[in-house]
């Protein structure tokens, strides 16, 4: 059975014939899909979870009312995407402000790779799929309202037709590209100014090199050049922690009042997170006997310089797939 079913190849003569089992293994299908769409809309790792969780809940609830004008993975996001919109609603009733989100969690990249092939050979779609799960667009899409933010999920992310996005949420369908010219011009303001920015060019090797130096330098404590990979316009942040710093000084500056050059005994393990380059950082305690999590660093690279770092605090490390320690003698 394909991953778009529709209700004549189930075999039945609707969801209402499918029990709890068969139907949850036919949501499933569908999870890390969701879940992802879910994360782009809420920009929260574990809201995400609850709000696909919703979804099969309403889904089961309703299956009655699934007809099979579409495919029933449409069907899902058409759920997912109104639970995300309930969400928004009763959580949080305005958009973010300033370039902050302090709500803002990583997304594993080894989740990322569950996510169906689909066109993957399409090198559009390749692109589409790393640019809208990129942390600098994430922080964009969450400064629109909720509706033009479905809106342009669902037509520029996903493809859906403007008709069906209109009956989606109730509107006309002149209403749904009225919304979606506001949201284009929303991200335009909060997105970095050049595409290329926004994407960060991908990982060649020049990308390895500047974050292998970015390590060895913060483990090293060494500021001058730590500040020396920094571009002029860098943005710093540490979400839940109020606060962005805009520019390499006030960056630095930043550094230096929290105490980073007397920080001892720290090591960098390189990963990735949300399809950028990350180094997870741990702390020699000494009572432990071992390096414990510290922080992820989250780097957008562009030109040979870094442009941004999202900092997420230890509490990320399990979810990420990180080690717990790392033991005195360098193994892991």
């Amino acid at each position: 059975m394909g991953a778009d079913t529709r209700l004549g190849e189930l075999g039945v003569g609707g969801l209402g014939e499918v029990d709890e089992p068969a139907f949850s293994g036919l949501a499933e299908r569908h999870r890390r899909e969701l879940h992802v769409h879910c994360y782009r809309m809420l920009g929260s790792f574990e809201d995400a979870e609850d709000t696909v969780q919703e979804t099969f809940l309403r889904a089961w609830r309703r299956r009655e009312t699934f007809e099979g004008r579409s495919t029933f993975r449409a069907w899902l996001y058409r759920i997912a995407t109104n639970a995300c919109l309930d969400m928004l609603a009763k959580c949080r009733p305005e958009p973010a402000t300033g370039g902050e989100v302090p709500w803002l969690q990583p997304y594993p990249d080894r989740l990322l790779d569950e996510l169906p092939a689909g066109d993957a050979d399409e090198p559009e779609t390749v692109a589409v799929a790393r640019e809208t799960i990129e942390l600098a667009y994430l922080v964009a899409v969450q400064h629109l309202a909720p509706r033009p933010r479905a809106v342009l999920i669902l037509r520029d992310v996903l493809g859906w037709p403007a008709k069906d996005v209109a009956e989606l949420l109730g509107d006309s369908v002149n209403s749904v590209n009225s919304a979606l010219q506001r949201a284009r011009a929303g991200m335009r303001e909060h997105l970095p100014a050049e595409r290329q920015d926004w994407t960060g060019g991908g990982e060649d090797a020049g990308t390895r090199e500047l974050v292998r130096r970015f390590t060895d330098a913060s483990v090293a404590t060494d500021i001058p050049a730590l500040t020396a990979m920094l571009r002029d316009d860098v943005r710093c942040s540490m979400p839940p922690t109020p606060g962005l710093q805009v520019g390499r000084d006030a960056v630095v500056k930043d550094w230096i009042e929290d105490g980073f050059g007397d920080l001892k005994g720290l090591r960098g393990v390189a990963t990735s997170v949300n399809r950028q380059p990350a180094v997870a950082f741990y702390l020699w305690r000494q009572e432990e006997g071992a390096y414990l999590p510290l922080t992820i660093d989250v780097l957008r690279v562009t030109g040979g310089a870094i442009t941004e770092i999202v900092i997420f605090h230890d509490d990320q490390f399990p979810r990420l797939g990180l080690p717990e320690r790392l033991p005195a003698d360098g193994t892991e």
